[in-house]
């Protein structure tokens, strides 16, 4: 088995569980694999959503769509949504790790309770989400694991710290696994977009009116540029050239600019 592209003998026809399914690059991936026509199971809090979601996704892509409600920060729906992957009668060829939480405050000026519940959602069910994943498509030879990180992770953060500490370890998580997985049938990326129109700035009540236009990607072409990534073999994906152009650049910033920069960014 090779980690390369995808051909026609390989592709994916089992369920498709996506996190944070109900908005934003979560419901950008429900779309573009239910067009793939393939079999979804939804996961978010809200249930109402979930189920609007199903319902349109049923009739306008006639696909089977699971709604399963579930609190990533907590152990019980973590354990609810693994045990969904590793079911073996209804295989789950496709996991979204999407699920994430926005706090942009400054350490030490957010509750203490805040910052934990967004290492939970952001780390911690995606570290239990990936190993029920690889647990159960490594046997069968095929499978695909999507993390949805962020180009805040290749940089020093004075503000958002956690946020952009966690995506960095997403997307250094994932390209680990990739590598330990190579030869397996399994593929893993990390998705790394920039500013992307959600809602996470919204509930994370921070006003992000100061940003030009040119730096907002829509959540269709995050998951039409990261999955084509993935499925050609890259195990990191940054979406569009101007956010290629600037993690470049940062990479190559001297590191006591690039933190005098970012010092209140």
């Amino acid at each position: 088995m090779t980690s390369g592209p995808l051909t026609d003998d390989e592709a994916l026809s089992g369920y498709a569980l996506v996190t944070g399914a109900s908005a934003g690059i979560g419901a950008a991936f429900s779309r573009r694999l239910a067009a793939e026509g393939r079999d979804l199971v939804l996961v978010a809090r809200d249930v109402e959503r979930l189920e609007s979601t199903a319902a349109e996704l049923r009739e306008r892509y006639l696909v089977d769509v699971e709604v399963l409600p579930a609190d990533l920060a907590s152990d019980s729906g973590c354990q609810a949504v693994a045990a969904r992957i590793g079911q073996q009668d209804k295989p789950v060829d496709t996991l979204v790790n999407n699920a994430g939480i926005g706090l942009y405050r400054g350490f030490g000026n957010a509750p203490l309770a805040d910052e934990e519940r967004l290492l939970d959602v952001n780390v911690r069910a995606v570290l239990r989400l990936t190993h029920a994943a690889v647990n159960a498509m490594r046997p069968r030879g095929r499978g695909e694991i999507i993390n949805v990180s962020s180009v805040a992770g290749f940089t020093p953060r004075g503000a958002a710290v956690t946020y952009a500490a966690a995506k960095a370890w997403v997307t250094s998580f994932s390209e680990g696994i990739a590598l330990s997985l190579a030869g397996s049938g399994v593929r893993v990326g990390a998705i790394c977009p920039g500013f992307t129109h959600t809602e996470i700035h919204q509930r994370a009540n921070t006003d992000m009116s100061h940003l030009p236009g040119w730096m907002w990607l829509t959540a269709d072409r995050v998951v039409a540029e990261g999955l084509a990534d993935l499925r050609a073999g890259k195990p990191v994906s940054i979406p569009s050239k101007r956010y290629k152009t600037i993690v470049l650049a940062t990479r190559l910033a001297p590191r006591p600019l690039l933190r005098r920069v970012m010092a209140r960014r």
